[in-house]
């Protein structure tokens, strides 16, 4: 193995206090050296070790690497149409899912994993090096157990979802239908994933459906997450924190016992505002939340349907500008947050230790993910300490 010493860095942002200035550590006139796949050192550029390769990141910030905790990239087909008629003024509801359910149903296994592995290239472009995808958009059990094993190809982070909507198969039947997804669907899925999840919304599975899913999956060792309180006040948060889920994605709509749970619970509360942005729906309010003491992450949230971005700058420049983030919360969430959702401690940080995932911008200060909206500004990427892109940004 070999090491690489990132040098000439104008803001290093490591997320550990103790290593820097204020909350995400930052270190002016930074050098970092990576050791394999991990963070050997980290700190002024003047009292840098050597190493056997040198990068010169020509003054610019550099960050950990985004981790996009919530994405459903296992799909085929294409919801133009509908996006645009909802901006021309329908609203979004749950059952939009089973368009997507239906082409990717049709779609071959080599389709599906084209379709990934493109929207994953692209993220990794954009300075995403750790993400979470799930199932969901097959609701067979042969159909949700591939979609899985082609996730499982392309990360750890891999999330069970049949209890996305009721399958179209059981609309008449929705208990016949929770009961595959705890039985034989189960079954199928488990020994491919990390996670279970299950949309806890009007138009999807109600509390009590949910909680079976859930438990379920607990006992095959999987653990929770829910899809909560994103269309509207609901049972989820509660029951992500009652059952100890990792997370409690979209936290739209809450009451403040809500907040509360969320405060005295493990649970993180895992924000997509690109679903908001795309469906012209009410923004979460980050500011409650953190000013209660809850946990944040940012994600993509990246589907067809309802939010169909890889881009967490962009999430991060909506944060800040719509849900009362600020600059410096938004990037803590959009990685250290997305960690904790992960419940990772290797990711997310750029100390000693750490996994070397780093992305470099076009910028002296991460401040520009929100101050420079829709700028491509990652200039290059190494992910487990190797030099994976060269982003999207200009070079230097």
């Amino acid at each position: 193995m070999t090491t690489t010493l990132v040098t000439n860095i104008a803001t290093l942002v490591t997320n550990d206090p103790a290593a820097g200035e204020g909350p995400l550590g930052l270190i002016q006139d930074a050098a970092v050296v990576m050791d394999g796949g991990t963070v050997a050192w980290a700190g002024p550029a003047a009292h840098a070790p050597a190493a056997d390769t040198a990068y010169d990141a020509a003054g610019r910030a550099a960050v950990p690497g985004f981790v996009d905790s919530h994405s459903h990239l296992v799909f085929a087909g294409d919801r133009t149409a509908e996006f645009n008629a909802r901006m021309s003024g329908r609203a979004y509801s749950a059952g939009g899912i089973r368009t997507t359910v239906s082409a990717t149903r049709a779609a071959t296994d080599a389709e599906l994993e084209a379709n990934l592995t493109r929207y994953l290239a692209e993220a990794l472009r954009q300075g995403t090096t750790t993400f979470e995808t799930k199932s969901g958009y097959g609701l067979t059990v042969e159909d949700e157990a591939r979609a899985l094993r082609i996730a499982a190809r392309h990360t750890d982070e891999v999330t069970y979802l049949g209890a996305h909507v009721v399958s179209p198969d059981y609309a008449d039947d929705p208990a016949a239908y929770v009961a595959l997804v705890t039985g034989e669907m189960l079954d199928a899925c488990a020994p491919y994933a990390r996670w279970v999840d299950v949309f806890c919304e009007k138009g999807a599975f109600d509390g009590d459906q949910a909680r079976a899913v859930l438990t379920a999956g607990k006992a095959k060792g999987l653990t929770p997450r829910v899809h909560a309180n994103q269309l509207s006040y609901g049972p989820g948060v509660q029951l992500a924190v009652e059952l100890d889920a990792a997370s409690a994605d979209h936290c739209t709509h809450l009451t403040a016992e809500d907040v509360d749970a969320l405060a005295s619970g493990n649970t993180v509360a895992t924000l997509l505002p690109g679903a908001e942005f795309s469906t012209r729906a009410e923004w979460p309010d980050a500011r409650r939340l953190l000013d209660a003491g809850v946990t944040v992450a940012l994600s993509t949230d990246c589907n067809p349907g309802s939010s169909f971005t890889s881009s967490m700058a962009f999430c991060i420049a909506l944060a800040v500008r719509d849900m009362g983030m600020t600059p410096d919360e938004a990037l803590w969430s959009a990685t250290a947050g997305g960690a904790a959702a992960l419940r990772r401690t290797d990711i997310g940080r750029l100390t000693p230790g750490a996994r070397a995932d780093l992305a470099l911008l076009d910028a002296p200060s991460h401040v520009h993910l929100a101050y420079r909206p829709g700028v491509p500004l990652v200039s290059a990427v190494w992910r487990r300490g190797v030099q994976v892109a060269e982003g999207t940004g200009a070079a230097g």
